[in-house]
């Protein structure tokens, strides 16, 4: 009930927001242009306000450090690590973060690539050996590389526009089929049947990102086998069907080497592809970066 309550309040705060944008802009907000505006703002801001955010929300919600000066063997090995790789794809070094988690896994994330940030969890460097781990790097330097952090967020916010836009459309058009049978309909009437369809079509855009984001991830493997061998990322592959099941964040999960293992609803609606097909397409060389 308090996350439908949350929903409610949020929209009805947009709603207010964007009258008052719209206001001052001198934008009819009952206009199509109004409201593809609307849209836009809202579809585009929330994911550029994430996406510039990102570096410090991540650290917190693992609560990671960035290391600025190896302090032992290990983190130096994962700081030579991350510059030579850097150097091999012609990027700006990330900076570097190791956070505390039984579970192997590994992150990237940051506004640009240049402006980026290299996570690893202690699970990981204690699990893995040191080829293994540097498969893992390579994945998510080669995230960093492809720039899958900003495609993302456009793509996020193009299915936000939509969800928001087309809802408010066909909204409309329940609203004028009812006054034209004299029935009339009420702005709570009115607001529910928006938030019908923005539950409807909001799944359907999320099916679009986690296939975009499955597809990444295939062409990130890819990036790392090209790095470092794909002998040493099938390895780590293999390593991670032992690991414990991913505890990150929601918000930062889609970014980590290791997603869920298992499919609440559907294998649609998964961010990561299963391990065995991962593996399967770097033994079969399905995708090539």
């Amino acid at each position: 009930m308090m996350r439908v309550g949350l929903f409610i309040l949020t929209n009805l705060a947009v709603m207010f927001v964007f009258g008052i944008i719209l206001s001052i802009l001198g934008v009819d907000s009952h206009s199509t242009i109004g409201l593809l505006i609307f849209a836009a703002i809202f579809g585009f801001g929330g994911s550029f306000i994430s996406l510039l955010l990102s570096k410090r929300m991540a650290l917190r919600s693992v609560g990671g450090q960035i290391i600025t000066q190896p302090s032992n063997n290990q983190e130096q090995w994962l700081f030579d690590v991350v510059r030579r790789l850097s150097a091999d794809l012609n990027i700006k070094m990330p900076d570097i973060a190791i956070y505390d988690a039984q579970d192997v896994n590994a992150f990237a994330t940051g506004a640009t690539k240049n402006r980026s940030l290299v996570a690893v969890s202690s699970g990981l460097l204690n699990a893995m050996t040191q080829d293994e781990a540097e498969a893992v790097i390579g994945h998510e330097m080669s995230h960093i590389a492809n720039g899958d952090m900003v495609t993302m967020t456009l793509l996020q916010g193009v299915l936000n526009t939509f969800v928001i836009f087309i809802s408010r459309i066909l909204a409309s058009v329940v609203a004028q089929a009812l006054d034209d049978r004299n029935r009339g309909l009420s702005q709570l009437a009115y607001f529910l049947i928006v938030m019908v369809f923005e539950t409807v079509f909001g799944i359907l855009a999320s099916l679009i990102a986690m296939w975009f984001s499955r597809y990444r991830e295939f062409h990130a493997d890819a990036g790392s086998a090209k790095l470092v061998g794909s002998t040493k990322m099938i390895a780590a592959l293999e390593k991670l069907k032992t690991s414990y099941e991913p505890n990150e964040d929601a918000s930062i999960l889609a970014f980590c080497i290791n997603g869920a293992k298992k499919a609440k609803f559907s294998e649609l609606f998964m961010s990561h592809p299963p391990l065995e097909k991962r593996i399967e397409a770097l033994r079969n060389r399905t995708y090539q970066n």
